[in-house]
């Protein structure tokens, strides 16, 4: 079995001109010096006017729109988080029944709402990414330039109040002020490169301490500008004279810890590694343990140097995979377009679409999806191919095919959402 690689990627969305944008909205320097010397390794500080925003980042997202969405979109929990003091407000105060037709009980209350952030509370509205147009594209094209899954959240803080206390984040973030001004100080972190099971919560006191000392970055983030931070990097931020509303988008990065796991899974196949503990042994006492920890250490070495990289890239993409959602299709549109649809009809891959090509044989191959596998025709992978290099496409030309076979081929691809009209 061998993998097909269309243009555009192995298994990854092309990098389209938009996504491009998407990251230089985020970052005053070159991609590759971002990658080079800012990823994962220190703050970036972007200024609006270093940055090709002309209106800020309004476009993404208001104060006007988090007003739409907290009092006309029966918004629920967990999508708004409230915070007062470094706490988080119990959901209950700000929560309650949908009224006729909507029966539950977790409805975000707009009166609620107001009375906790006229008291100076800070809102928090989780997981734009999935509930507000803009920024779902917008999620999508900046996912598809790092090729890393991703969430944005919104953060509305009152006049002169501060959300949260200092503290670290597990995962790198872009935050994009879009309203009003807010005070960042930045420090050094007390534990480089946390994973997620190593949250600022049970380093506490070393954290506190830490932002006791220098900052290494304190500034007032203006309307538009933009700061990019690694993960582990301490930080707190207050409002200034008026309210604020800034973006954070949290990148969710898999490490090198994310291969040792997928290793040890695997390693579950060596019967060495499998052996059961002598009869007896006491398991508290390090000279009776030391014999079978250096048997286990070489034998988990030898499996290590016999590892698949195959089964491992396999692992790491059903993780990967589903943590990333393709663009939104308009599943009432993609119908008409099926009945809709001939050879001059205009199609395209859907973008954010993640995808593998493996030949079967000489007959078949399969395209791989994040929940399904499809097999196709071996004649058909030089149309699939093409579709897949993300470049609208007529019908009509998709190459290897006559045309009622092109038509029987893109109605099977809109119908499984692999295709959308261009």
């Amino acid at each position: 079995m061998s993998i097909i690689d269309p243009p555009g990627g192995h298994g990854r969305p092309a990098v389209s001109s938009a996504a491009s944008a998407a990251l230089a909205r985020c970052v005053a320097v070159e991609p590759a010096k971002f990658a080079t010397a800012h990823w994962g390794r220190g703050p970036l500080l972007s200024r609006a006017a270093e940055l090709p925003n002309r209106h800020g980042f309004t476009d993404l997202f208001s104060p006007a729109d988090a007003d739409e969405l907290l009092s006309r979109r029966g918004l629920r929990t967990p999508f708004l988080r409230v915070a007062t003091d470094g706490q988080l407000v119990a959901a209950g105060r700000y929560t309650g029944g949908g009224g006729a037709g909507a029966e539950i009980g977790d409805q975000v209350v707009d009166d609620k709402v107001l009375q906790l952030y006229a008291e100076g509370a800070t809102l928090v509205l989780q997981g734009l990414h999935r509930t507000w147009p803009a920024l779902i594209d917008f999620a999508g094209e900046l996912g598809a330039a790092l090729a890393q899954p991703l969430q944005v959240n919104a953060y509305l803080t009152p006049p002169g109040s501060q959300g949260f206390a200092t503290h670290y984040d597990t995962h790198d973030v872009f935050v994009l002020q879009v309203d009003g001004r807010k005070h960042w100080r930045i420090h050094p972190p007390v534990l480089p490169d946390p994973l997620e099971r190593q949250p600022w919560g049970g380093r506490a006191d070393e954290v506190s301490a830490t932002a006791q000392g220098p900052a290494a970055l304190d500034v007032v983030l203006e309307p538009g500008d933009a700061l990019y931070l690694p993960r582990g990097w301490l930080h707190s931020a207050q409002a200034q004279e008026a309210s604020s509303l800034h973006l954070t988008v949290g990148i969710r990065a898999l490490t090198r810890y994310a291969l040792v796991e997928e290793l040890l899974a695997l390693a579950a196949d060596d019967a060495r590694l499998r052996a059961g503990l002598p009869f007896g042994v006491d398991l508290a006492d390090a000279e009776a343990i030391e014999p079978e920890l250096t048997e286990t250490v070489e034998a988990l070495r030898d499996w290590l140097q016999r590892a698949d990289p195959a089964a491992v890239a396999g692992r790491l993409r059903d993780r990967l995979w589903p943590a990333s959602r393709p663009a939104p299709i308009r599943p009432l549109a993609q119908a008409a377009a099926l009945g809709a649809l001939t050879v001059d009809s205009v199609v395209t891959v859907r973008p954010g679409l993640r995808w593998q090509l493996t030949d079967q044989d000489a007959e078949r191959f399969s395209l791989r999806l994040v929940d399904r596998t499809l097999t196709l025709p071996a004649a058909c992978a030089p149309a699939v191919r093409a579709l897949l290099t993300g470049a609208a496409t007529r019908v009509g030309d998709l190459p290897g095919l006559d045309d009622a076979d092109r038509l029987v081929l893109t109605r099977r691809l809109l119908r499984e959402a692999i295709a959308v009209p261009a």
